[in-house]
């Protein structure tokens, strides 16, 4: 049976799975933050909890992307933990493990992104680390800085970095950006390289005979 789905959960842009869209798979972004369930081409939006979401056809899932929600469990704001509550962060890493528990389930190759964070500490320490300028060589708008966490398996393929030197001294939009309602998806959104650049290292040919 030809495995020719790809799920991203918590996924708001999709960005993730534009390449695998545009090479015949056919992708499923699930997250809460969709304003109902669409499809645009090969990309379905589906507006869903994650904790109560499950694939129709799990024997045909490729690849499993998975973000869970960080604000709660990034280093970055550890001096708001306290102010938080236990709660905050036990809800931020159960969906965590939610992604977890789907990649077991799935048995297909996994990534699961976050940037440094007490995960490290509850679970384990990530597969991988990369910034996104380490990937401008194919896409030159990622030339910025974020140290970004992932988590693999299942044959999941890590692939090699692309940089442009000639872009010259990468920048910190991402810790610069404006406080909004928008601040959250625009930090969190999957560099266009990184993404082009895991397609290629971990598509199968014979998987895509769609």
């Amino acid at each position: 049976m030809s495995k020719n789905i790809v799920i991203s959960l918590f996924d708001y842009t999709g960005n993730i799975v534009k390449p695998w869209a545009e090479a015949g798979y056919n992708c499923i972004c699930v997250d809460l933050q969709h304003p109902n369930t669409s499809s645009d081409g090969r990309i379905a939006k589906v507006r869903a909890d994650v904790l109560h979401w499950m694939p129709k056809k799990p024997d045909q899932v490729a690849m499993l992307f998975a973000f869970p929600p960080c604000t709660d469990v990034a280093v970055s704001g550890a001096r708001w933990f306290k102010d938080k509550g236990l709660g905050a962060l036990i809800n931020t890493l159960n969906l965590f493990k939610r992604s977890v528990d789907m990649a077991l389930l799935l048995g297909c190759p996994y990534m699961i992104e976050n940037p440094v964070s007490v995960v490290s500490s509850y679970w384990r320490k990530p597969d991988y680390t990369f910034h996104p300028h380490e990937y401008a060589g194919i896409c030159a708008d990622d030339n910025y800085t974020k140290k970004t966490c992932l988590w693999t398996g299942n044959g999941f393929v890590m692939p090699e970095t692309q940089p442009d030197l000639k872009l010259g001294k990468p920048d910190d939009r991402i810790h610069k950006a404006s406080p909004g309602p928008e601040r959250a998806n625009f930090r969190s959104a999957t560099p266009r390289g990184f993404s082009e650049a895991v397609f290629k290292a971990n598509h199968k040919f014979e998987e895509a005979a769609i």
